[in-house]
């Protein structure tokens, strides 16, 4: 299901950043024609620039510690935002952005408000029983405390802090993906191991089978084989189609992996040879 089909520029350029970045600076239309699209090249090329102001212009919840709105690390690209012009086949009202990076603040911004509801419900509990009050009184005042607390546990677990960075990425995701969302990731392998990359492509193989669309910048070769993905390259200005095969990134890793003793011996120097000792 595509439900962004493009994006385009409408002005903004005001001489500073994010307009000063080339790929930003000649974006014309960049068509979505593929439920699955990457943007792919190094970093400061643009690629992660672009879909923060998408997700800008998009209003979608952030995963993160902050929402898009209120993130003062995200002011440029909410300025960039305010230029894009987004054309929806059917607008989105589900899904999120997430950038790696924001993750773990993310995590931490459940657990402090899982602790305010312990604590609310503590405090409940206390004037119910110094007031001597029922049980039952105690339990229906403690009830909306105890639902938000419940549905929260429901949705990531009692501590996702508890998991390993890649667990509990993955559990995220599993928590979070609803059929017919839009997703924008920046860079989502980060604290992913190559088999829970592959976890991850499994993830988006079931939600796009269900009507969900994914943006996703990336560096990551096993990401960018999602089968009949549309991938951008930032490359070259304006930024255009590429194929898998023709990325850097794959033929990098490909012949590395086929050879790895010789890109060594070109860029890892042997170590000094120890001198014999004098002899006296």
């Amino acid at each position: 299901m595509i439900h962004l089909s493009s994006v385009s520029r409408r002005g903004g350029d005001d001489g500073a950043f994010p307009f000063t970045v080339p790929a930003i600076r000649t974006l014309d239309d960049l068509a979505l024609e593929r439920p699955v699209t990457f943007f792919v090249w190094e970093n400061g090329s643009g690629k992660s620039t672009l879909l923060e102001g998408i997700a800008a212009a998009a209003r979608l919840p952030a995963i993160g510690s902050a929402d898009v709105p209120r993130d003062d690390t995200l002011a440029a690209q909410r300025r960039l935002g305010t230029a894009l012009r987004l054309s929806w086949q059917k607008k989105a009202t589900r899904g999120f952005f997430l950038r790696a990076e924001d993750f773990f603040g993310f995590t931490k911004r459940l657990a402090r408000e899982r602790a305010e509801l312990l604590t609310e419900m503590r405090e409940v509990s206390s004037q119910y029983r110094a007031q001597d009050r029922s049980k039952y009184a105690e339990g229906l005042a403690q009830g909306p405390l105890a639902a938000s607390l419940a549905g929260m546990e429901r949705r990531y677990g009692v501590d996702l802090d508890a998991n390993s960075h890649g667990q509990s990425f993955l559990k995220l995701f599993q928590s979070r993906f609803v059929p017919g969302g839009l997703y924008l990731l920046d860079e989502p392998e980060a604290p992913l191991s190559p088999q829970s990359q592959l976890a991850l492509l499994a993830m988006i193989g079931d939600m796009v089978g269900q009507e969900a669309q994914f943006i996703i910048a990336t560096h990551s070769p096993m990401l960018l084989a999602y089968p009949d993905a549309q991938i951008y390259s930032f490359d070259q200005t304006p930024v255009a189609v590429v194929a898998y095969e023709q990325l850097d990134h794959v033929r990098i890793t490909r012949d590395f992996l086929n050879a790895p003793q010789r890109y060594l011996n070109q860029i890892v120097s042997s170590p000094p040879k120890k001198k014999p000792p004098l002899r006296s």
